[in-house]
C-alpha cells in the first residue's frame, strides 16, 4: 500500500523546535505540533551536585506529502541532528488515513 502522508517525529534539546520547524517549511511542510517532554539521561548523568537532571525535549510532530518525506528528513538531519546544539533525532511513520486537512492547491470556495 502507498502511503499519501507520512508523520515525521523530530525529538529536539528544549528550545530548538522552532529550528525543526523552519527546515521543515523550507521545503513545504505547513506546520506542527510541539509537545514538551522529559529525556531519559544515562545514571551516571542524572545527578550533579545532588540534583536530579532531567534533560528538557521538545518533539515536533510534522505531518507532510509523501512525496517530499526524505528531503525534510534529510533537512532536519542537517539542520537539527545530533552533531548540532539540538541533539535532534528524526523519524516518520506511514499515515493511512487523514481528515481535517486540505490540499495547497485546492480553491476555497
Amino acid at each position: 500500500m502507498k502511503y499519501k502522508h507520512e508523520a515525521i517525529f523530530c525529538i529536539v534539546n528544549s528550545g530548538y523546535s522552532e529550528l525543526v520547524m523552519d527546515a521543515a517549511k523550507k521545503l513545504g511542510a505547513r506546520g506542527g505540533t510541539v509537545i514538551n517532554a522529559r529525556g531519559t539521561a544515562p545514571k551516571d548523568a542524572e545527578s550533579f551536585f545532588g540534583i536530579t537532571i532531567q534533560p528538557e525535549k521538545e518533539i515536533v510532530m510534522i505531518l507532510v506529502p509523501s512525496s517530499i518525506k526524505e528531503d525534510v528528513l534529510h533537512a532536519l538531519y542537517k539542520e537539527a541532528g545530533l552533531d548540532t546544539a539540538g541533539q535532534g533525532i528524526a523519524f516518520a511513520l506511514p499515515v493511512d488515513s487523514v481528515v481535517g486537512i486540505t490540499e495547497q492547491t485546492e480553491k476555497k470556495n
